[in-house]
């Protein structure tokens, strides 16, 4: 199973940070993946706070051939598709989109670490990828989306999140 995270909080060419998501999705199938669920969108506030716009954040599980560091390699080509600038950390940005996990693989050091170091602490993950991966059990920690909400109580940082209704 491969998870990957999209978060945007500023317009691309294509348009809302909503509509930037999507066309990314739209992108990560015509690119090869096979996309087997999208999460809800969510509306974000930004970690660590700041000043910036809400993300709007969401979760696909996908199937692909390719080895983590090449996967990471086309998420990249497809963040600077739409209009994404790599400059401070945190930075409001048009697409961020990031490897969460790769099956079970761990990587620990370099470049690309799996899963995502940052996982088990991000409302703006956690619950999209409870809405694609339910079962899913870090390949680390053993804990699943919900036990990792679970223990979000526990972190002083306000992480504001609600679901985005796209209407019927």
């Amino acid at each position: 199973m491969i998870l990957v995270a999209i978060g945007s909080n500023l317009s691309s060419r294509v348009g809302s940070p909503l509509a930037t998501g999507q066309a990314a999705v739209r992108e990560m199938g015509a690119r090869g993946f096979s996309i087997r669920a999208i999460s809800t969108w969510y509306e974000t506030a930004p970690v660590p706070a700041s000043d910036q716009p809400w993300y709007v954040n969401g979760v696909v599980r996908v199937d692909s051939t390719l080895s983590p560091h090449a996967l990471l390699a086309v998420l990249h080509d497809i963040e600077h598709a739409y209009d994404r600038s790599r400059g401070m950390t945190n930075a409001a940005r048009t697409l961020d989109l990031d490897l969460l996990a790769h099956g079970r693989e761990v990587i620990g050091q370099g470049p690309l670490i799996l899963p995502h170091p940052r996982l088990p602490e991000r409302a703006f993950v956690l619950y999209p990828l409870r809405d694609v991966a339910a079962q899913w059990q870090h390949p680390v920690s053993g804990q699943s989306p919900a036990q990792m909400i679970a223990c979000l109580a526990q972190t002083p940082e306000n992480q504001g999140i609600r679901p985005i209704s796209l209407g019927s």
